[in-house]
């Protein structure tokens, strides 16, 4: 009979202590943030640095193949307007070097187009690595257990978007860090 009288007080010491310890343990919180990326790529000066710099270098070529569709435009307009008073054999030359031109011109704004978007992925590319390494300079200065930059919604009071900006701002007077250090 004492033994299954201490067995019981036993039982019921464990959650008891159990009970102490919870409060020890629930104090410890896990610290999240948000990154807003879309937002850092259009407010961040790197990212704005960055856009000026690809305008910057494919202005000639984006205003020499605007003049070139321009110039298609009118020999084709012109072309219209004067294809009834042709010979047939003029009519037919002129077409065909319509539809070379054309060509030449699709082909031209395709390469654009391509060099264009490669040439934005790289400095893009650059802009998400510094932001990257600003967000894990921000994280453990702050202690965060965790930064998110995707979600279906996110208290406001947990975007640190704002503070990563300002640091990724601080760091263009400052050169970046090698990679991998």
């Amino acid at each position: 009979m004492k033994h299954l009288i201490r067995a019981a007080a036993g039982a019921l010491l464990i959650p008891a202590f159990a009970l102490a310890a919870a409060p020890a343990q629930a104090q410890e919180t896990f610290r999240i943030g948000f990154v807003n990326p879309d937002r850092v790529l259009r407010e961040a000066q790197p990212a704005k640095t960055a856009q000026a710099k690809l305008e910057a270098e494919f202005l000639k070529r984006e205003k020499d193949l605007t003049a070139q569709g321009d110039a298609l435009k009118a020999a084709s307009e012109k072309f219209e307007r004067e294809a009834p008073t042709l010979s047939e054999s003029q009519r037919v030359a002129r077409q065909r070097a319509l539809v070379d031109q054309d060509r030449d011109f699709q082909r031209k704004r395709r390469e654009f187009q391509e060099d264009l978007n490669a040439r934005k992925n790289e400095e893009l590319q650059q802009v998400y690595e510094r932001a990257n390494r600003v967000v894990k300079q921000v994280a453990e200065a702050e202690k965060y257990d965790a930064i998110l930059q995707e979600a279906i919604y996110i208290n406001p009071k947990h975007d640190i978007t704002d503070k990563v900006i300002k640091a990724l701002n601080a760091s263009v007077a400052s050169p970046a860090p090698a990679a991998g250090k």
